[in-house]
């Protein structure tokens, strides 16, 4: 079902959430919905993919923020979708929401730019650095690190994306050897068109309440769009 907000705006917003409750999809999106509004959108929120089978709708929308974690989506919903941003509206979200929606298509994942593999040790103490040479970068300009205790995302992922920021995995009992590797954190990635914005920070509501993580989504979000 889709339902519009009350708030008119010169773009569109169509945030897509499901999946998973334990990424709680509808209240970590119901906190930037605001910013949206505020930021000139209007707002349409859907509890169903098959949103992206609705290609006027997506011809109409600017961006889309998806939370919608270990789902499945059918080809012809992915095709909707994957239509959607090489033709210019942009795709945005964090943490599983994003990077671990749709394991099974691999062409989601190739449009993404990256898959969550694992969170070793599960909520761990960590900092998410900005890349140096990134740093001026308008999602993470005058922010320079952070540090959370929340899942530390262990990806696999694309060559191709630009990494704004990275995060080191310190040794684990049961995976000594990932002792100081660097993983991308945030990302952004083009897809024909359009843009895509990856933040692997953010399975619980306090995650996103971290000032600098509040930052990097809102900046992300804004620069994704159309």
């Amino acid at each position: 079902m889709t339902t519009p907000t009350q708030t008119p705006g010169s773009r569109r917003a169509l945030v897509v959430r499901g999946g998973w409750d334990g990424h709680v999809p509808v209240e970590s999106t119901d906190r930037f919905i605001p910013f949206l509004q505020e930021s000139g959108f209007t707002v349409e929120v859907s509890d169903t993919l098959d949103s992206y089978l609705d290609a006027d709708l997506l011809a109409a929308t600017d961006l889309i923020l998806q939370i919608w974690t270990m789902g499945e989506i059918t080809p012809e919903q992915r095709k909707g979708l994957d239509a959607a941003v090489r033709a210019g509206t942009g795709l945005a979200g964090w943490h599983g929401g994003i990077a671990d929606a749709f394991r099974a298509d691999l062409e989601y994942n190739f449009m993404v730019g990256g898959q969550f593999i694992c969170h070793p040790g599960g909520f761990v103490d960590h900092e998410v650095e900005v890349a140096a040479d990134r740093a001026d970068h308008p999602i993470v300009q005058g922010i320079e690190r952070f540090a959370v205790h929340t899942e530390q995302y262990y990806v696999h992922a694309d060559p191709s994306i630009d990494v704004l920021a990275s995060t080191t995995f310190a040794a684990h009992p049961d995976y000594p050897w990932i002792d100081g590797v660097t993983m991308p954190a945030v990302w952004t990635k083009p897809w024909g068109s359009g843009r895509v914005f990856v933040c692997t920070v953010g399975h619980k509501l306090d995650d996103l309440d971290t000032p600098e993580v509040r930052t990097v989504i809102e900046r992300g979000l804004l620069w994704a769009s159309r």
